[in-house]
């Protein structure tokens, strides 16, 4: 396949990685930034070879025609790039969030059914080994009936962070800490109590990043369908560095808590059914280079099977919406100070303009 990546910023190497460990065409790169693209080819050893580099992704995709793109911009613009580039009849990866506001994310789920054009949602932490296991007990239904959970995404970012981007931490193109370092948390977490949340709850403040337009701590009581109550901490004003993305799932006859950097260990794994099995997954450790972990190159597997077959990829546009809603909802309620009902609707980061 034909693979096409628009740009080439701090996440985008693990798009290239993906690419090449799943031996695509990489045909372009594109970004506004021309050293941005060598830089990203010199890593991964691509620098001298014919894979061209466009300013421009309109112009990309009429010359390269690939068969499918990931979008690693900044988050403002991926709505409106993913909509050029499902007109245009091209698959696409959008990392998260896949867009700041409902309508869009609407739009797009929208517009990729009547154009029968596969979307993934860049939600990757659902590859991890931990993960995985965590979903198939809960499908197998081990837990019996849920009782409660929580994310916990306790990291560090500080101001050389972002002084690197100056999009980062405005309303108009990244959010605070919940859009951008805690969705993929609040992804699982929604995923594993079944989706269908009544109600959400939360407070964000801005407490040591007065340079930020948003909010760099978030809390959040959820209130799910099924009976089930979560709660969500994230933040990026741990001292001194990352600490742990950790996700709690409670239930009648389980206990499963998901640990490390990225919830990349198991920590916890008690049932009241216990096999042989369990034994091995108690203490499991996937081993990551950084907290974005290993599931870009298994998004990518998996997308690329979902074109050859025809099929939804297994983090679709509308687990990417989803998670979006939850960020939205906990903003909102901010704005409010009252518990926001989903589904949400009409609701933007840029409504957040001048709340800190």
């Amino acid at each position: 396949m034909r693979y096409a990546l628009i740009g080439c910023g701090r996440i985008a190497t693990n798009h290239m990685k993906a690419a090449v460990n799943n031996k695509l065409e990489i045909a372009a790169v594109c970004d506004v930034l021309p050293e941005a693209m060598e830089n990203l080819l010199a890593k991964h050893d691509l620098q001298d070879s014919d894979i061209k580099r466009y300013t421009d992704y309109k112009v990309m995709l009429d010359e390269v025609k690939p068969d499918f793109v990931s979008i690693a911009t900044e988050s403002g613009p991926h709505a409106e790039i993913a909509l050029y580039c499902i007109g245009k009849g091209v698959h696409c990866i959008i990392e998260k969030p896949m867009a700041m506001n409902m309508a869009d994310a609407d739009k797009i789920i929208e517009l990729s059914e009547k154009m029968n054009v596969k979307v993934a949602a860049c939600h990757q932490n659902r590859f991890n080994v931990a993960i995985q296991e965590l979903r198939k007990a809960i499908e197998a239904d081990r837990f019996g009936r849920l009782s409660h959970g929580s994310i916990h995404v306790r990291w560090n970012r500080n101001k050389g962070y972002y002084d690197q981007a100056p999009w980062r931490g405005t309303w108009q193109d990244d959010g605070g800490c919940l859009m951008n370092q805690c969705i993929h948390g609040i992804d699982l977490l929604r995923w594993m109590f079944g989706n269908e949340v009544d109600e959400v709850y939360g407070a964000t403040r801005q407490q040591f990043h007065d340079y930020l337009e948003a909010e760099d701590v978030g809390m959040a009581v959820v209130k799910f369908k099924n009976g089930a109550i979560a709660t969500i901490e994230g933040t990026t004003n741990v001292y001194p560095k990352n600490l742990e993305e950790t996700l709690y799932v409670f239930g009648e006859k389980g206990t499963v808590k998901i640990g490390g950097t990225s919830t990349n260990n198991i920590d916890v794994w008690d049932f009241a059914d216990e096999t042989e099995e369990d034994g091995e997954k108690k203490g499991l450790k996937e081993q990551t280079s950084n907290v974005y972990g290993n599931g870009h190159t298994s998004l990518f597997a998996d997308f690329m099977d979902a074109i050859e077959n025809d099929r939804k990829p297994y983090v679709d546009a509308v687990a990417g919406k989803n998670a979006l809603e939850m960020v939205l909802a906990i903003y909102k309620s901010q704005k409010t100070g009252q518990p926001v009902k989903l589904p949400l609707k009409d609701f933007a980061s840029t409504d957040m303009k001048g709340e800190f």
